[in-house]
């Protein structure tokens, strides 16, 4: 039988077909596939004489079920044990999702669009050998299946997804949520796909160069014909003019050396194999971490309406300094203007309401403490109206910083080979509005595009030492909307965010792992020199220190704990307050969070 009658069956959702082709990809590494399928559901149970290596077994099928794109298979559930065991060691159950569009950079030819396509352009197939991964071919072993899944050959082995002791994990896509049930007796493994072309770049590059070339069929080491024989026709019946399958013999070779199936869909072998190795030839270790470390509030000062500046400014953050070191992307929120523009748009005197000016020089002093992202979406950034506003961004861009904070804007950062976005809101319309979710969600899905990892900036919240608890329900403040954080931040994380950075409440607040990814509500004041009150918690800070891989799920963290004095300026807390403070809100707030804060503010996912 030719390779697209093959493709053609397994699209279709034959189990003998996509056994087939399974095969072919696992035996690169040592495994070999039973196939069933029950309704919408592809079982696969996965033997080799060493434990299948979980990770690899899921990079190669869920790559090439996504390219396959059955329509008929929701489902593929996947068990690994060793051979002679008769209970799978680890499972596995992958939701799948069929994007719109997708072109993974450097391979997109490889790849074929579904729908919403321009008239102009063909849809590409793929070839057979595109779809899955392999090196050579290996006798697929088929569980025979009856009415009832559970009446396979294999008695010994209940494949059922509701035996499986999983919880769902949202993985977070453009077009529609996926999601991975998982049951092992480690600890939960995140795997959210947030950039396919990531997959194709920790694949081993022999694995990726192999799907440029044909398919072989050597009839030593399958018998096609025995084979495809059994199989039971699909839902979706292949159009033939008769009721026997017969098989090419220019697929089929009845000598030793192999014979290459060619048809017109194939790629040109040079062109496609350029393109992979320009894919690969600087690949992102799927065990790179970036450290981002996040403080809160900071204002240095200010010039109006009277001069309330340091005499000696370079004492300002000189013990924090050592503290800000050491990492790939420092964050904060500076809650002041840069700016000598002498018109505030705030009427003061009320004693509620406060105007910031620090003067522009002053972005050295931040630059040198190490800063290199600043959000600008805060309720003190139009202090002096719209020219304050970009004089900011401008004096913040001067220095060598990047401000983020623009309504409809997204700032990108690469480090380490992988692209960052950050995204900053507010609870105000000039601003990106966190109360706005529907556009929110669209800034989102926008960085997602473009970006590896999104980092979201949210100031928000009431605030003082009244709001340190924090609820799933919208906060006022003085009869101000400050938004519902928490509605927020998981709304963000289920579109595609990584990282939720938020402050506002001028204290610090509990933190959580949402879909294995962090989010700290409040990192509270960092400084607020003569200008931010400093009484009981209001002084209790914090460097937030963030590992994340390069899908951007949350790895380890580090609460680095600073206190601030009667004027607001920052020190290194020996007593760890905001440590503590922090781990007992989290275990109120949150009691069900798999994040863990020990005594020394290490942060990491429990066991």
């Amino acid at each position: 039988m030719s390779q697209q009658e093959i493709l053609t069956r397994a699209k279709q959702g034959d189990p003998q077909a996509i056994a087939f082709l399974i095969n072919q990809a696992l035996t690169t590494i040592g495994v070999k596939a039973r196939v069933s399928i029950q309704k919408n559901n592809l079982h696969l149970l996965l033997e080799s004489s060493q434990l299948p290596d979980r990770q690899a077994c899921i990079r190669v099928i869920h790559q090439g079920m996504q390219r396959l794109n059955a329509s008929s298979i929701d489902f593929v559930n996947l068990y690994g044990r060793r051979l002679g065991h008769t209970i799978p060691e680890w499972t596995e159950v992958i939701e799948l999702y069929r994007p719109s569009i997708y072109h993974p950079a450097g391979v997109g030819t490889i790849w074929w669009q579904s729908e919403n396509t321009n008239s102009s352009q063909k849809s590409l197939e793929p070839t057979l050998p595109s779809l899955f991964q392999q090196v050579e071919l290996n006798a697929p072993e088929i569980v025979k299946t009856n009415s009832e899944f559970g009446k396979s050959e294999d008695k010994n082995v209940d494949f059922s997804p509701v035996n499986l002791k999983g919880s769902v994990r949202k993985i977070n896509s453009r077009s529609r949520t996926k999601k991975i049930f998982s049951s092992s007796d480690t600890s939960w493994q995140f795997l959210p796909q947030k950039n396919q072309a990531l997959w194709l770049l920790v694949s081993t590059i022999g694995i990726a160069l192999i799907p440029v070339s044909n398919l072989v069929f050597n009839s030593n080491n399958y018998k096609l014909p025995e084979i495809i024989s059994n199989i039971s026709q699909p839902q979706q019946k292949l159009q033939s003019s008769s009721s026997t399958l017969e098989v090419s013999q220019s697929a089929v070779s009845t000598v030793t050396t192999p014979q290459i199936v060619q048809t017109q869909n194939q790629l040109n072998l040079s062109e496609v194999s350029e393109l992979v190795l320009s894919s690969i030839k600087s690949p992102i270790n799927p065990d790179t971490r970036i450290t981002i470390k996040a403080v809160g509030d900071i204002i240095p000062g200010t010039n109006y309406p009277k001069n309330k500046l340091h005499p000696k400014k370079q004492e300002l953050f000189a013990s924090v300094k050592p503290l800000l070191q050491d990492a790939d992307i420092v964050f904060g929120n500076f809650e002041s203007t840069l700016t000598s523009y002498p018109r505030s748009g705030k009427k003061m005197g009320s004693g509620r309401v406060f105007a910031f000016r620090t003067p522009p020089n002053y972005r050295y002093l931040l630059k040198d403490a190490g800063f290199d992202v600043l959000s600008v979406a805060n309720n003190h950034s139009f202090d002096f109206l719209k020219q304050g506003f970009e004089d900011t961004i401008t004096n913040i861009q001067n220095a060598g910083m990047q401000a983020v904070g623009k309504k409809g804007e997204i700032v990108y950062r690469q480090v380490k080979g992988i692209n960052i976005a950050f995204i900053a809101f507010s609870n105000y319309s000039y601003h990106n509005s966190m109360l706005d979710l529907e556009s929110a969600k669209k800034l989102v899905r926008e960085a997602d595009e473009n970006a590896d990892i999104i980092v979201i900036s949210v100031h928000a919240g009431a605030e003082g030492t009244r709001a340190l608890r924090i609820k799933n329900k919208t906060e006022y403040f003085f009869g101000e909307n400050r938004g519902n954080k928490i509605l927020f931040s998981h709304t963000l994380i289920d579109e595609g965010a990584d990282l939720i950075l938020a402050h506002g409440p001028h204290v610090p607040r509990a933190m959580e792992v949402y879909q294995g990814k962090l989010i700290a509500y409040s990192l509270g004041n960092f400084m607020g020199y003569r200008t931010l009150s400093s009484k009981a918690q209001l002084g209790y800070s914090l460097v937030l220190e963030v590992d994340i891989n390069p899908r951007g799920d949350f790895v380890s963290g580090k609460i680095l704990p600073v206190h601030l004095n009667s004027k607001g300026i920052p020190y290194p807390d020996k007593y760890g307050r905001s440590i503590k403070l922090i781990k007992q809100l989290t275990k109120k707030d949150f009691p069900k969070t798999i994040l863990e804060i020990d005594g020394e503010g290490k942060l990491k996912v429990k066991s």
